[in-house]
């Protein structure tokens, strides 16, 4: 009989374990899958690191010491004040709580990363999936438009963009996106591929089963658990790529809290009032770091490569 997507021996190995687990459909599944990614404490720290962040972003409105801070306020008064018990991490040049305003910062970070992989992702992954299933014409043009837009240094090709529209989160979730899909398109790509030439594929043609039902019902499930891990891994360096542009002054604009503006704004005071960068720059890191690490762990449990 000819393997299905959903047997155990069409899947990854870590899926095989997670659907193979007990009840499949009862929370011993569930419980198994986590056991076995418990057993991988760097994976479950970038875990803790992520809720860490995405609690400090959501529930920055409640959590902040002084949200007057948020925007346009000044204090000079207060201005480049170091850490204390009534300022965490220090002020800025213009008297703002830097603790207030990195929590913001996340904000806008985490906006970015659901933008550029919500659209980037979606579009990689058809295209890559089209190419390998009908080949020919399509996989050529498909590929060698990946290939163009690969052989251009990301960073010089987000430049360029930004340069050219006014500098604004949605256009910077717009450059980073137009260069962020075609890593997806070729990992998928490569996952397709190899999927189309399995027995299954044939048995399902043999069986009548039309372009779509093969390619959502048998080719799509087996790339779920890359594409996962890939997704994971990518949310740290648009996060960076994010925090670079508006270093540059070509992302998210003043008085909107960012992380790579304060960076920026920060350089200017070292290394004297050295927390007005180094702070926001650690909650950069801290971030990319979480994102990593619980990348690194899911690739493990699927047991997959990226």
């Amino acid at each position: 009989m000819a393997e299905t997507p959903h047997s155990p021996s069409a899947l990854p190995n870590g899926l095989q374990e997670f659907l193979s687990a007990g009840d499949i459909s009862g929370p011993g599944r569930h419980a198994r899958a986590w056991f076995r990614f418990s057993r991988n404490p760097i994976a479950v720290l970038g875990l803790v690191m992520i809720v860490l962040v995405l609690f400090a972003a959501l529930a920055a409105p409640w959590l902040v010491p002084y949200p007057e801070h948020v925007g346009s306020y000044v204090n000079f008064m207060q201005r480049h004040k170091p850490p204390s018990m009534a300022h965490w991490m220090g002020t800025d040049n213009v008297g703002r709580d830097i603790l207030t305003r990195v929590m913001y910062g996340y904000r806008v970070a985490l906006l970015l990363v659901a933008g550029v992989l919500g659209i980037a992702v979606p579009i990689g992954v058809a295209l890559g999936i089209l190419a390998a299933w009908f080949a020919g014409l399509t996989e050529t043009i498909i590929m060698r438009l990946n290939d163009m837009l690969l052989a251009v240094p990301p960073l010089v090709l987000a430049l360029a963009i930004t340069t050219v529209l006014e500098p604004s989160l949605i256009n910077a979730m717009f450059a980073i996106s137009f260069l962020w899909w075609n890593w997806h398109c070729r990992l998928v790509y490569r996952l397709a591929k190899s999927i189309v030439t399995e027995d299954y594929i044939e048995a399902a043609k043999l069986s009548g089963a039309s372009h779509w039902h093969i390619i959502r019902h048998e080719i799509l499930p087996n790339c779920i658990a890359a594409i996962t891990v890939k997704t994971t891994l990518d949310a740290g360096f648009v996060i960076l790529f994010g925090a670079t542009l508006s270093f540059l002054g070509l992302g998210v604009q003043p008085p909107t809290p960012d992380l790579g503006t304060m960076v920026s704004t920060g350089a200017n005071y070292l290394p004297e009032y050295w927390w007005e960068s180094m702070m926001p720059g650690m909650a950069i890191l801290f971030a990319i770091l979480g994102f990593n690490l619980l990348g690194d762990g899911l690739r493990d449990f699927f047991d997959v490569e990226v």
